[in-house]
């Protein structure tokens, strides 16, 4: 029997893979995506809750989500696929003097890489957001262009228009190898059998670790567990995604918006992290949230919760993702440690993996390479996890 030959073999079919794959296919590769479960958007990306910025705190973060907004926001009109894309923007709200310095700070950076952001006070923001609690609102930074979309249609979207472009998929398969030889990558082994390859990309999410010890190297990914609900539909009243970065016990941030259909969609950052990959739902995180939400935004109080439920966020030491070839092996491509952020990051993140791929590199993509580097130190910390 041949084996197959692929211009690239991705190991993940969630947020980074399948628009990886998709640019690829489009670029005219010729793309294998394997992945254990058993469809599309099945691992962590069908946790997420949708939302969409490029109000970041790295360049390199900044330059990738303005390109995933620009995808996001004319897919429907190139492909003809309702995502449920929803400009409402975001809002970093500030409620004490060290938040508005944190945001005020961080202004510089984010338009000084042509991030569509500005710091509204208190008045215009509740002009801008009228359900705001206004006792003690100092105001916030507004992004107008950002938003959101639904993660479950996304998936969907970018599989069926890969395949269509040629892309390949191979669920239920579980990659038991990266077969090197003389330094270089030469195929995939899984399961089921073999593939042979040139290029491999670890867009693994969670299970990154793992797919890198496969090739006898190791990345520092380590996932923990973030809760998300979602509320019964409501008539639209919010417009941004609402994010209050106050610590509180047992949380570090929280965040919450209304979803295209109506639903109050909303997450929490826990604080200590729970390292691990537990998904099951806890008893804690509901009325932990709802009282912060129902302080910052009291018409809450009375919207009934429909479910509520856990996804991981592959963690990296800084905040940051980790991109670009590895020096240990030839041709093997990391795509890992999304902190959370795969969705938004991953349209962006997929078209210059293909680039990447081709060796079509801009300025632009050099530099966006070199900050988040496998070789680099991990010593900055993000400031808008």
């Amino acid at each position: 029997m041949t084996t197959k030959v692929y211009d690239a073999i991705i190991i993940g079919a969630g947020s980074v893979g399948l628009p990886a794959a998709f640019f690829m296919a489009a670029a005219g590769l010729k793309p294998l995506v394997l992945d254990q479960f058993a469809s599309p958007g099945q691992g962590s990306h069908k946790a997420a809750i949708g939302g969409i910025r490029a109000t970041h705190s790295a360049p390199s973060k900044i330059r990738i989500c303005l390109k995933s907004l620009e995808i996001f926001s004319t897919w429907q009109e190139l492909y003809g696929d309702n995502i449920e894309w929803h400009q409402g923007g975001y809002s970093f709200v500030a409620y004490r003097e060290r938040e508005e310095r944190v945001l005020q700070d961080l202004l510089k950076v984010q338009q000084a890489y042509g991030l569509d952001i500005n710091w509204l006070d208190r008045d215009d923001l509740l002009a801008v957001i009228p359900a705001l609690n206004p006792d003690g609102l100092i105001g916030g930074t507004y992004s107008p262009g950002d938003g959101s979309a639904s993660p479950l249609l996304t998936a969907h979207a970018f599989y069926v228009r890969a395949r269509e472009r040629g892309a390949e998929f191979r669920f239920r398969e579980r990659v038991t190898g990266i077969i090197r030889r003389r330094g270089r990558v030469v195929g995939v082994r899984t399961d089921r059998g073999g593939y042979a390859t040139e290029v491999v990309v670890n867009a693994a999410g969670p299970w990154a670790r793992a797919v890198a010890q496969y090739a006898g190297l190791d990345v520092p990914v380590v996932p923990d567990s973030h809760e998300a609900g979602i509320t019964e539909p409501v008539a639209r009243f919010l417009e941004p995604m609402v994010v209050d970065i106050r610590p509180a016990e047992g949380s570090k941030n929280y965040y919450f918006y209304q979803h295209g259909p109506g639903p109050i969609v909303f997450c929490i950052t826990p604080d200590p992290p729970i390292v691990g990959t537990d998904r099951r739902e806890t008893s804690v995180f509901l009325p932990m949230i709802a009282r912060r939400m129902v302080d910052l935004m009291p018409q809450l109080a009375n919207i009934k919760v429909r479910r509520t439920w856990r996804g991981l966020y592959p963690m990296t030491p800084d905040g940051f993702p980790i991109v670009g070839w590895s020096k240990e092996l030839e041709g093997y491509i990391n795509a890992v440690g999304m902190c959370g952020q795969g969705y938004m990051l991953g349209p962006g993140l997929g078209a210059l993996l293909t680039r990447l791929a081709q060796g079509e590199l801009s300025l632009e993509d050099r530099e966006v390479l070199a900050e988040l580097s496998p070789e680099r130190e991990f010593s900055a910390e993000e400031k808008l996890k």
